[in-house]
């Protein structure tokens, strides 16, 4: 089954801090909703640029979405 990373871009000196936020937002709406997601965090890309994400099933993704609204999706590669 192919996985889709979605994906919240945080732009600004303090990217960094509101990503790793957002994981915790993230967290919160995997528990709350008995999610089977296994990959959630964030990563800083460059000073400025940060990401929080979760991984989730192809079949999973459009509820996901449609509640989270991410920026942006690309198929999981492991990293």
């Amino acid at each position: 089954m192919r996985k889709l990373k979605l994906i919240w871009d945080f732009y600004g000196p303090d990217a960094s801090k509101t990503a790793q936020h957002h994981q915790i937002h993230l967290t919160e709406y995997i528990k709350l909703n008995n999610l089977n997601i296994t990959i959630c965090g964030y990563s800083n890309l460059s000073d400025t640029h940060a990401i929080a994400y979760l991984v989730v099933n192809e079949n999973e993704m459009k509820p996901v979405r449609d509640v989270l609204k991410p920026h942006r999706g690309q198929v999981y590669d492991g990293k």
